[in-house]
């Protein structure tokens, strides 16, 4: 399978049961590289309210996706991967929280998250060599969300806006809803999801993922952090 743009990730371990029932929820294994059916909730459409987040899987960005740069490939990546992750600590958390951001819903984390936001930011340093430049459609695209001059200033230099001091972990659960559908998929989640995250948080591993010819993402390869 070859690939079209990499990223690092943190992808929930396969065999938690909230990372389980996240997955199912989004309906794509990034883990696995497969659909997974949803589960049942009444007065939601799932398949509908997670249809733009599910390509990506259950995931929080790290280094967002990125094509590679001229005379870079992905044995090298790899191989940076592993080298980073060596020198990298585990970070932990209080726990996570369900949280609105804008319009759709995200898993944020509970806590001090001045190590986490350290370990982002050094991450999308160390591997910024492996980045092709975005073209000026790209650019173009993203500065017509509406950027403020700090996310601005981040995507000349990185090729993100959301990355460095503007920065927030994030595992996405939904795209953009209404208010209603917002707050009843929010009542469900608490119900649901909620109970089974972990207390307290840890992240002691990154993953490299790959985006397929399909626009679906797939899990590479998963680096424990070991510093």
């Amino acid at each position: 399978m070859t690939f079209s743009r990499y990223a690092i990730y943190f992808v929930p371990p396969a065999a938690s049961d909230w990372g389980r029932f996240a997955t199912a929820w989004l309906g794509w294994d990034v883990v696995d590289g497969a659909p997974v059916a949803h589960p049942q909730a009444a007065g939601l459409d799932v398949a509908a309210i997670t249809e733009v987040p599910r390509k990506y899987g259950l995931h929080a960005t790290v280094k967002p996706p990125f094509r590679l740069a001229a005379g870079r490939d992905a044995a090298d990546l790899h191989a940076a991967c592993t080298t980073l992750a060596a020198t990298s600590a585990p970070v932990q958390l209080d726990g996570l929280q369900i949280a609105r951001l804008g319009r759709f819903l995200a898993l944020r984390p509970r806590g001090d998250e001045t190590a986490l936001n350290a370990l982002a930011a050094e991450w999308v340093q160390a591997l910024d060599t492996f980045r092709a430049a975005p073209d000026a459609q790209e650019l173009a695209k993203r500065r017509a969300a509406g950027l403020t001059p700090a996310q601005d200033e981040n995507l000349s230099r990185w090729g993100y806006p959301y990355v460095m001091d503007q920065f927030r972990f994030h595992i996405t659960l939904t795209g953009k809803l209404d208010r209603d559908t917002g707050a009843r998929a929010q009542a469900h989640l608490e119900k649901t999801l909620v109970p089974l995250l972990p207390t307290p948080f840890g992240i002691d591993a990154l993953a490299l993922v790959g985006e397929a010819g399909d626009g679906r993402f797939h899990l590479l390869h998963r680096y424990a952090l070991s510093g």
